[in-house]
């Protein structure tokens, strides 16, 4: 009897074949492999991206802090003590403890690169997780195994790729992943393009500076007909005008005949850039989803705009929330299987910010007022 609801229970699990891929890509390991994925030239790409423009590397630590923490409730006590202990102390990467951190760099490679990989670490005797790790996207690769649906893990073992052999302690994510591939797509697509003009921008202002900023002069003898010129005469004139200009002391420049001094590029102005940088920077704020006041633009916005703002800044983080959450609930249900409990829980997220949680309580006020408004007004009614 047990093998038979054993072997039920298997064909339950089992899935029929995908309809909608070719016959001839649905066999072998290498399903999908003509398409493309994820190659180091462009995580490098995305790497430079958020060091050559901070306002990028800031919006998304922003992204990754707001998430905010979360919490395990489960209905046991002895089994809540056990995942508040995990979640708290479990080792992360060798460096830190917490699964929220491990939750934030895992978040932080799924935003930059489309995808995060992690693995779950066990005690070497099977009583719990050890730690938790998160994997560099240059050592392993996410394939698709003989189905579509089923992700594999591969390690990158001297130029040969071979799936990982305990894949149930792997944990792979793809952000917006394209129909029919395995591959995610990064939040900083699109924004190479439009980085490169607000790089060449700043790289304009840089070298103007140079020469602008750091004066400039031009010194021109025009000598009479009747006076003899020399090269020993420019040459004490050029003399003269270093010493005046040393910065270590202060002196004047004493020259004989007609001398004229003229900054050099005064009569050309610095170009304004701030439309053409503003304009750029909307642009990948737009992208990334975060309101200006938070980066410290002051640009102009009024009160109800600035809570538009806010409103839509909660709904992306917790669309973010959504697609790290089924990473936390397989390591949690690994842990809490370890350590022999097999309870349900519920993870519950810190609120966004502050603002909302007023919000939210001054309207079950007002609706309880209202509330108490009309029951008054139906007593009233009722005793006459």
């Amino acid at each position: 009897m047990k093998f038979g609801r054993k072997n039920r229970r298997e064909s339950k699990n089992d899935s029929l074949p995908v309809q909608t891929v070719p016959k001839d890509r649905q066999t072998g390991f290498e399903l999908f492999q003509k398409y493309e994925t994820g190659s180091r030239a462009e995580r490098e790409l995305y790497s430079s991206l958020r060091e050559a423009v901070p306002i990028i590397d800031a919006a998304l630590w922003k992204i990754v802090r707001l998430i905010g923490r979360f919490q395990i409730k489960t209905e046991s006590k002895s089994c809540q003590k056990t995942a508040d202990d995990f979640i708290k102390n479990v080792r992360i990467n060798g460096s830190s403890t917490g699964m929220n951190n491990f939750i934030y760099s895992y978040l932080d490679s799924l935003l930059t690169y489309g995808e995060a990989v992690g693995e779950m670490i066990p005690y070497a005797d099977g009583s719990g997780i050890c730690a938790l790790y998160n994997a560099s996207l240059d050592d392993v690769e996410i394939r698709a195994d003989k189905s579509p649906l089923d992700l594999v893990v591969c390690c990158n073992n001297s130029g040969e790729l071979t799936p990982v052999k305990n894949r149930q302690l792997v944990l792979a994510t793809l952000l917006n992943p394209k129909a029919g591939t395995v591959h995610g797509t990064s939040i900083l697509s699109g924004l190479p393009f439009v980085s490169s003009i607000l790089l060449r921008i700043f790289k304009s202002i840089k070298t103007n500076w140079e020469r602008v900023g750091d004066v400039r002069f031009a010194v021109t003898y025009n000598p009479d007909s009747n006076s003899t010129f020399s090269e020993d005469s420019a040459r004490q004139i050029a003399d003269e005008w270093k010493k005046a200009m040393r910065s270590d002391s202060v002196c004047d420049f004493v020259s004989v005949g007609d001398v004229s001094v003229k900054v050099i590029g005064a009569e050309s102005q610095m170009p304004d850039c701030e439309i053409p940088i503003r304009s750029i920077l909307e642009q990948i704020l737009a992208k990334l989803g975060i309101p200006p006041f938070l980066l410290g633009l002051s640009w102009s916005s009024t009160e109800r705009m600035s809570e538009q703002q806010a409103d839509i800044l909660t709904s992306e983080l917790e669309y973010y929330r959504a697609v790290v959450e089924p990473v936390i609930s397989k390591i949690v249900t690994m842990h809490l299987r370890l350590c022999g409990f097999n309870c349900g829980f519920e993870i519950e997220w810190d609120d966004i910010n502050l603002q909302d949680t007023l919000e939210l309580s001054q309207a079950r006020y007002n609706n309880a007022r209202a509330r108490q408004i009309e029951m008054s007004n139906e007593t009233e009614v009722i005793d006459e």
